[in-house]
């Protein structure tokens, strides 16, 4: 397998999730800019989409978008499941509120033509999705005791907002806080160059 990764991206939580998963695959970096791979081939022809992640398996099927790739992995690795009869169910659910209420409020904080006014309302926005997840979270991590998919997830998108200053409520620091101290997420982020 190879997942298309650029560093800090989103992709960053397929990244932990499979290293979490104990799973054989290789890194290939691209470059959202030019939409080339690091050893130069288009990213266009692996993922017509444009942007990252993309886990390529050994027969080149290619599978796109953080739910899809994160379910995957969660399916193939049960302990990065949601726990209880409906975990299977939570876990989309918070990966669909993760990928189209968080993730998208941050659009404007990655475009340099964003005017102050509408960073403010990205701020805000961020800020809302932040306190409804935090009030939902059930212990150290979003279901509880242990990490599943959704916290890598989550944990990316809480590097961007302290990338940009903006107020994290208690319970998602401590999430943080816990997700930076597994073993996983420092090997992640040091081959993407951020740790």
């Amino acid at each position: 397998m190879i997942l298309y990764y650029s560093p800090g991206a989103c992709s960053l939580a397929d990244h932990i999730a499979l290293i979490e998963a104990g799973m054989k695959f290789d890194l290939a970096k691209v470059d959202l800019k030019t939409h080339k791979v690091v050893d130069g081939r288009s990213y266009l022809d692996i993922n017509p989409k444009g942007y990252v992640p993309a886990l390529q398996f050994d027969d080149g099927d290619v599978l796109t978008e953080n739910i899809a790739i994160l379910s995957y992995i969660a399916d193939k690795y049960p302990a990065l499941m949601a726990p209880g009869q409906f975990g299977r169910y939570r876990l989309l659910e918070m990966l669909s509120f993760i990928s189209s209420e968080i993730h998208k409020s941050f659009a404007p904080l990655f475009n340099p033509a964003t005017t102050e006014k509408d960073k403010a309302k990205a701020f805000d926005a961020i800020r809302k999705r932040f306190d409804f997840t935090a009030k939902r979270t059930e212990g150290p991590y979003l279901f509880g005791e242990h990490a599943t998919v959704a916290d890598a997830y989550l944990f990316v998108t809480l590097l961007w907002a302290e990338k940009n200053g903006i107020d994290i409520p208690k319970p998602l620091k401590t999430l943080a806080e816990h997700m930076r101290a597994r073993p996983t997420v420092d090997i992640a982020l040091k081959q993407e160059g951020l740790g």
